[in-house]
């Protein structure tokens, strides 16, 4: 497995300190607004299997992120098939951070890093995003590393009940479209 360093960030393999903080991030409602209920600390410890089973057998999935400054964990951030009852397919990027990490760049430079080690590593054509209609935080993140979105290909999200978690966007940048977003302190390592 690869670690991804940036100038500020590590993205690299879950450990067991993750575990609380992780777990801390997924029961803070500002953290899951988007994302729908907030997990216990058994569900929260289970992704994180899920997230190290798929790296095993994938090469690729969910990082771990933290600050290099202090080793502090500040949540995830990877590359992902997208499920298959989705109205499309390819590889989706994602991330989330804990609260006390938001307004720092920090999603925006995980995400940099993530799109270059698929489009250099993986030599996947394009990624997507995907979020809810109301996220405007990650679609500004999105828009910044280089993505756009047709409206046209938004959607609802079918394993969602109705409400205001279903109606979701869909934003997509190719690898050429890369060039002109990576960062040149972003590599792989």
């Amino acid at each position: 497995m690869t670690d991804i360093r940036t100038d500020r960030l590590l993205l690299r393999r879950w450990k067991a300190a993750d575990l609380a903080p992780w777990a801390a991030m997924n029961a803070d409602p500002a953290v899951r607004e988007h994302l729908g209920d907030l997990l216990t600390p058994e569900q929260s410890a289970a992704s994180v299997k899920m997230f190290q089973a798929e790296f095993d057998e994938r090469g690729y999935g969910w990082w771990a992120v933290e600050v290099l400054a202090t080793g502090t964990f500040i949540g995830f951030a990877g590359l992902d098939p997208v499920e298959e009852d989705m109205p499309f397919d390819g590889v989706e990027i994602g991330w989330r951070l804990a609260r006390h990490a938001w307004g720092n760049g920090y999603a925006t430079e995980a995400a940099l890093a993530t799109l270059a080690f698929g489009f250099g590593t993986l030599a996947l054509p394009e990624i997507l995003a995907v979020t809810t209609a109301g996220n405007h935080r990650s679609q500004a993140v999105m828009r910044r590393i280089g993505m756009t979105r047709d409206p046209a290909e938004d959607f609802d999200d079918p394993s969602v009940p109705d409400g205001p978690l279903r109606r979701n966007v869909l934003y997509r940048i190719k690898a050429a479209g890369m060039r002109r977003a990576r960062p040149a302190d972003s590599h792989a390592g």
